[in-house]
């Protein structure tokens, strides 16, 4: 089940938050990730924050803002099951039109992206950690004219 985020959600989101990026940003210092915690738990009481949840237990959330996907996080255990798909889908419901950034080096979540429909859009590099990021956009519009 997708619901919006509940306050009561932020110790398990932050939980979800930091073990995705150690996990997935291996090519990043542990320090960057632990140094941005209480500035991105601030940041997501003011994201629309949807989190996906199985009895009663939340294995993953997208945050957005405006049309913005801030990210995408699901516990391990559960990656590659469709969690990401659904937040995905969830969010396109309301929003035509998304943009991201990811890490060049997170390929997993870049061939993610692509299979639901975003296309690159330019290279950029992230200037706190210094590594190549893409910017990925989709646009129903441009799906819908192919």
């Amino acid at each position: 089940m997708i619901r919006k985020f509940s306050i009561l959600d932020i110790d398990r989101i932050m939980q979800l938050w930091l073990d995705a990026n150690l996990d997935v940003h291996y090519f990043i210092n542990k320090s960057y990730w632990l140094n941005h915690y209480e500035m991105v738990k601030q940041m997501i009481l003011d994201a629309d924050i949807y989190v996906y949840e199985i009895n009663y237990k939340v294995l993953g959330f997208i945050g957005i803002v405006d049309n913005y996907i801030a990210g995408i996080f699901v516990d391990k255990t559960y990656r590659c099951q469709n969690v990401g798909h659904q937040l995905i889908n969830y969010i396109k419901k309301d929003h035509k039109y998304l943009i991201l950034s990811v890490y060049q080096k997170n390929q997993k979540a870049v061939n993610f992206y692509i299979k639901e429909k975003f296309k690159i859009i330019k290279e950029q590099i992230d200037l706190d950690t210094n590594e190549v990021e893409l910017v990925m956009e989709y646009n129903h519009k441009r799906i819908e004219s192919k």
